[in-house]
């Protein structure tokens, strides 16, 4: 597909066709890596792992527990 880049403010904007961002699952305010590779712009999605607190809570074992940390002196009001 040929389309034209646009001026926007200093840099240069490249819409993307919704087709294609429906195919690589992005959406307004999604995050891209942008990089040049041989030349050429690469546009990928940044995909991140969804976590659930069941999950990561279910992950701690007594091997993988650390204890309390110090944490010093009271600095203001606190109460402990």
């Amino acid at each position: 597909m040929k389309t034209i880049l646009q001026k926007w403010g200093n840099s240069l904007a490249l819409r993307i066709p919704k087709t294609f961002a429906e195919e690589i699952r992005v959406h307004a305010g999604h995050p891209v890596d942008v990089c040049v590779t041989r030349g050429r712009i690469m546009v990928a999605p940044i995909t991140g792992r969804d976590y659930r607190l069941d999950d990561l809570v279910a992950g701690i074992t007594p091997r993988n527990r650390h204890g309390e940390v110090a944490a010093g002196d009271p600095q203001g009001r606190e109460v402990w």
